[in-house]
């Protein structure tokens, strides 16, 4: 008989995934505005938005190399508690200074719990289930980003910016309650002396390839996060352009619900080429909106694009490396995505500034081709997945 894969550690893992990444969620299309109610100038605004992101990417390597050295539950556990002293200080600051010192806390918790608990899930999966396995994971994570943004705006229409991060303090809280009860620890894989010895790697040269996969899909997908709205207003779009998020995660969830028995047979260059054509699609689509139902289709192709890749690399960059190596791994292919994060709004902000509004899109849909460009050179590396 088959094994469901449902354990109840892996149910705790997903919760506990869904809680971490809800927390930063919820607070982070709310911070800048709070940042300007207690005196920020728009500069220190915009610096304080993206500090989380640059703060995470700057710890991954060395979470990644701690999380293959000490249990993955220590290195949660202090993630959730960092992420936790963050919001009482978003809750209690009056100036800010405050919340750009809370912000570098909460990436340093971010970056612990993203690679920790995914590192975590990943050791608990047999090897023919990790591609359906981190596509549940990412499916929760996917949830987490749909559902936290609406639940602090709605909180702070009604009770105030404070009130939105005393909800953000709970789910931070949930996360370090829910993993108290997973039994499996993620000790550390023993590893030979030899290997104990060698230097602290920065990253997992087997998984750069994906890396840069990754972060070439996720650009346009976060340059569209952080100009779609000045976009529309710029051409005179008649749509309701506050759908496009919650469409574009209602239908990944549905679609790694229908695609994830797949993660596992397919091999990665089917996803690669698959995916590109959604992307691509999706891109063009979004530079020929016109209405809600253009939207509704150039939503569902972002989705099988960047949204469907992300599980795909994470879980190849997981099946690249060694069991005593996944941590390491897992925070090289989170590199890739904080550089898409953190280019994707850089380079829209070049092209809405520099380009005529109607070249946007099409400016972006360069990054396609250089994915698969990416594959082709690195091919021989990639085939061992």
């Amino acid at each position: 008989m088959k094994k469901s894969m449902y354990t109840k550690d892996i149910v705790l893992i997903l919760a506990a995934s869904f809680f971490y990444f809800a927390s930063p969620m919820l607070v982070t299309p709310l911070i800048t505005g709070f940042s300007e109610s207690i005196g920020a100038s728009a500069e220190l605004m915009g610096a304080i938005g993206g500090m989380m992101n640059l703060c995470a990417l700057l710890c991954r390597p060395f979470v990644g190399n701690l999380a293959d050295k000490i249990s993955k539950y220590k290195v949660s556990f202090i993630g959730a508690g960092l992420m936790s002293l963050a919001c009482i200080g978003y809750i209690t600051a009056v100036s800010p200074v405050v919340v750009a010192l809370a912000r570098i806390v909460n990436g340093v918790g971010f970056a612990c719990c993203s690679v920790c608990m995914s590192t975590w899930m990943s050791n608990m999966l047999p090897r023919e289930k990790v591609g359906s396995g981190m596509g549940v994971y990412g499916m929760m994570n996917a949830l987490g980003m749909a559902v936290a943004p609406g639940i602090g705006v709605s909180v702070y229409q009604v009770f105030g910016y404070r009130a939105a991060f005393g909800i953000g303090l709970f789910f931070s809280v949930l996360t370090g309650v829910v993993i108290q009860f997973i039994s499996d620890r993620g000790e550390p894989e023993s590893v030979s002396e030899e290997k104990e010895k060698k230097k602290i790697q920065i990253v997992d040269r087997n998984v750069l390839p994906v890396a840069a996969i990754i972060m070439l899909f996720a650009i346009p997908y976060c340059a569209t996060q952080s100009f779609i709205v000045s976009y529309t207003e710029e051409r005179g779009l008649p749509v309701s352009v506050s759908l496009f998020f919650p469409l574009y995660a209602a239908v990944l969830l549905v679609l790694r619900l229908c695609l994830k028995s797949l993660f596992d047979r397919l091999p990665f260059q089917i996803f690669l080429f698959g995916c590109s054509a959604s992307a691509f699609m999706g891109i063009l689509l979004l530079g020929w909106m016109k209405n809600n139902l253009v939207m509704f289709f150039a939503a569902l192709f972002m989705a099988g694009g960047y949204g469907i890749m992300s599980s795909v690399c994470q879980s190849t960059a997981i099946l690249l490396a060694g069991k005593e190596k996944r941590g390491l791994a897992n925070s090289t292919y989170y590199i890739g995505l904080d550089l898409g994060m953190t280019l994707g709004p850089l380079i829209g902000g070049f092209l809405y500034g520099n380009l005529h509004i109607a070249l946007f899109y099409p400016a972006l849909l360069a990054t396609v081709p250089l994915g698969l460009a990416m594959y082709v050179l690195t091919r021989p590396s990639l085939r061992k997945t």
